[in-house]
């Protein structure tokens, strides 16, 4: 009874194995999360929106509009940076972003999985942990932790190198975005007050 018990079981480990090894498709790509995107995007008009207007009423020698050119460079510069992508195949890693970004600004790179020898951990100056990927020939390549399905995306990497990857997670949970989201809403309202102010202040000027 026992032996024919085993003889049922035994061919269920290698079901499992396949299952495991072909849940993940052949190829994907992986942006950084909406919400990282959105929320600094914000931060950034947030913290930066007011200052031509302030320049203005106040006689800054700084022209508001070199100011405006400024901050829209800014703008596009972090919205190059955004547009980073993952791709994952079965033969490497591939880190791109959006064809207009020169690579002067940011660099994509390619690291096959053959050339991948271990992945390290970095900490941070904020108490976390990034990881980056060590090459056969010594080089470092900074694993992306900001993308949407960063769990599936670590899971190719398991895969595909047969890397330990249990104790790699995001830089940061969602939660602390949202609240960071949050707070940033907050300061464009005070914006808001703060433009409206100003030019409420002009308008009694001229007067």
């Amino acid at each position: 009874m026992s032996e024919s018990l085993q003889e049922s079981i035994e061919p269920v480990a290698p079901i499992a194995a396949i299952a495991t090894a072909t849940d993940l498709p052949a190829t994907e790509t992986f942006r950084i999360a909406p919400i990282i995107r959105i929320t600094l995007l914000l931060l950034y008009i947030a913290l930066t929106l007011p200052l031509p207007f302030l320049a203005e009423v106040t006689h800054q020698p700084v022209s508001p509009k070199l100011l405006w050119l400024g901050l829209a460079i800014g703008l596009g510069l972090l919205y190059g940076a955004l547009s980073e992508r993952v791709m994952v195949d079965d033969q490497a890693i591939r880190v791109g972003y959006a064809p207009w970004v020169p690579p002067i600004v940011r660099r994509g790179w390619i690291l096959p999985w053959a050339e991948v020898k271990a992945l390290k951990p970095r900490s941070t100056g904020q108490g976390g942990l990034v990881y980056y990927f060590l090459s056969q020939t010594g080089q470092g390549y900074l694993l992306p932790m900001r993308v949407a399905g960063f769990s599936r995306l670590v899971r190719y990497v398991h895969q595909k190198t047969g890397i330990d990857t249990t104790d790699v997670k995001p830089l940061a949970q969602p939660w602390m975005y949202l609240i960071l989201l949050g707070f940033t809403l907050l300061l464009l309202l005070v914006d808001g007050w703060t433009i409206w102010t100003v030019y409420t202040q002009g308008m009694h000027a001229r007067w």
